[in-house]
């Protein structure tokens, strides 16, 4: 049922209430603008950072590459073409294959021919100098050479392409093959990461899990001077492909890195809170004087700090300690302040009306009420900065980031890469649940 006002208790519905009935421009457009303003600020970025091109001339085709690479391994034997008509195989000077390589997937043929097996008989190579003939799913396309290089066959399939004298086919993940008038150089791609246990230089190397065990246990002794349990431990940590032990220290650093700069910060940052928070300390120069503090470590960021550091203490964990340190502590500093001004003031009242001294109405009357924030706080920067420390240690600060990094630099060791990032993984992980189990000790379970 609809009640009629009169003109009189309109004006004043109005008056009482002017922002419903005579909303300003903001609140009548805003909606609409913000709606126009969105593609247009879209627009804006795509076109000031190139975004068109980039997309377009990026190398996709990488990234299949890399992807592979974290999960296999590559032999790359290649066979020479010498002036008396015959064939040389090389292999790389620290070839995964061992010191004398035969590998069952390369075979010599009669004739003086060699043979590669890309995954199965229909996806080989036959390698000659006079011609490569190449098979391709039990098709055979022979390539021949002349004085300027390889010939792309006729009726070539898509995997096969050329480019200045080169003839390259791809076998898809089984790998591919580079042929030249004077070489061809074979890239054989294999599921796995080679060589992870013992490298071609151990006793062990070539062992299988039984052969393993029973040298383990039960074998003669390899070396007089230790058990072959020991022996093996050594032989797996000083891998020098993998270098585990090497990346089990600076997995190491980046933890002490991150719980020490952490547990600093936090010890600094507690006394310096109450300094900062206005309802404790009613000085207001040393409030501001220290919330500006508070405000210039945490506004350079960890990676800049570090940066800093390294060059003052040079390469090294007290470089990555120290950028942890000094951002957390504004980091800290801020979020404790700010939760000790928000405290209710009663029960720091109830403490001081029993004459307590000021130590005390602090003790008693304000930490009980922010030590849950404090340790919350705390512990979730700890678990970033076990994150943290791996960025800085990429510019030197220490700890398996720069280990890291040196892998991504060769641009061939990317299964080095996935070790070192699924390492990480979990050490975060196991880090993560560790915090989670202090907090519902110390502060409850969270809902």
């Amino acid at each position: 049922m609809a009640i009629a006002l009169t003109p009189e208790e309109r004006s004043a519905l109005r008056a009482a209430h002017p922002e419903v009935f005579s909303p300003g421009p903001w609140k009548r457009w805003g909606a609409l603008l913000l709606a126009l303003a969105a593609p247009g600020y879209a627009f804006y970025c795509f076109s000031f950072f190139d975004i068109g091109r980039t997309i377009a001339e990026g190398k996709w085709e990488r990234a299949g590459i890399y992807m592979a690479d974290w999960v296999s391994w590559e032999a790359q034997p290649r066979f020479r073409f010498r002036d008396d008509g015959s064939i040389e195989i090389e292999h790389e000077r620290f070839s995964p294959l061992g010191e004398n390589p035969d590998p069952d997937w390369m075979t010599r043929l009669p004739g003086g021919r060699e043979e590669v097996i890309f995954g199965g008989p229909a996806n080989r190579i036959e390698v000659s100098t006079r011609q490569v003939m190449v098979y391709l799913a039990g098709t055979a396309y022979p390539v021949a050479f002349d004085s300027t290089g390889a010939l792309l066959p006729e009726s070539a399939p898509a995997a096969f392409s050329e480019k200045n004298g080169r003839v390259t086919v791809d076998f898809g993940f089984a790998g591919s093959a580079e042929i030249r008038n004077t070489q061809v150089l074979v890239r054989r791609r294999f599921f796995g990461w080679e060589n992870f246990f013992f490298d071609t230089r151990s006793p062990y190397w070539g062992m299988n899990l039984p052969d393993l065990v029973r040298a383990v246990t039960s074998g003669e002794r390899l070396d007089p001077k230790q058990s072959n349990l020991s022996l093996a431990i050594d032989e797996f940590l000083t891998n020098s492909e993998w270098q585990h032990g090497d990346v089990f220290n600076k997995l190491l650093q980046t933890i002490v890195m991150a719980f020490v700069g952490t547990l600093f910060a936090a010890a600094l940052a507690f006394p310096l809170a109450f300094v900062a928070a206005r309802n404790v300390t009613r000085t207001r120069t040393l409030n501001w004087i220290t919330k500006r503090f508070f405000d210039f470590t945490r506004s350079v960021d960890m990676l800049i700090w570090a940066l800093v550091f390294t060059r003052g203490f040079g390469p090294g964990p007290l470089a990555g300690i120290s950028a942890i340190f000094v951002t957390d502590t504004g980091t800290f500093g801020k979020l404790y302040s700010e939760a000790i001004e928000n405290i209710d003031d009663k029960q720091r009242e109830g403490v001081r009306s029993v004459g307590a001294p000021a130590a005390a109405v602090q003790r008693y009357g304000v930490i009980p009420q922010v030590l849950p924030v404090f340790i919350s706080q705390t512990l979730y920067f700890w678990e970033a900065n076990i994150r943290g420390a791996t960025i800085v240690g990429a510019v030197g600060a220490g700890g398996i980031g720069l280990k890291l990094l040196e892998a991504m630099r060769t641009n061939k060791d990317w299964e080095n890469v996935a070790y070192m990032v699924l390492l990480i993984l979990l050490v975060v992980f196991i880090f993560d649940n560790i915090s989670n189990t202090l907090r519902s000790r110390l502060i409850g379970p969270r809902n």
